[in-house]
């Protein structure tokens, strides 16, 4: 079993504490915060296995080691969809947009 605990800076005075830990092909990850104590979207943990170390303020040279468990596990399907998801909501930011400037410009013409 791999495991490797980080502190990361959040919002909240005291970092939080992410737990990455991989087990076969289970993988698991905890987070202090509220949203990471009970089960929700957690964007600490998503960071880390993101191998952003941009808030991490304890463990930052094991952030890759963490995110490279994830391949394989039996989170990869959920984190691809999720990344599917962002890709298309920035997409749609970016038509959203267009379509606004377009819309001001055929208002002052």
């Amino acid at each position: 079993m791999e495991r490797y605990v980080f502190q990361v800076q959040g919002s909240a005075i005291e970092p939080y504490e992410v737990t990455i830990q991989r087990d076969r092909d289970n993988l698991i990850a905890y987070c202090t915060c509220p949203a990471g104590e009970v089960g929700q979207y957690c964007k600490h943990r998503f960071a880390i296995l993101s191998g952003n170390v941009d808030k991490v303020v304890r463990g930052a040279e094991n952030v890759s080691r963490a995110a490279a468990l994830l391949p394989g596990t039996d989170v990869e399907d959920a984190w691809n969809l999720v990344l599917e998801a962002e890709a298309r909501l920035e997409a749609a930011k970016r038509d959203l947009a267009g379509a606004k400037k377009k819309l001001a410009q055929s208002m002052s013409s």
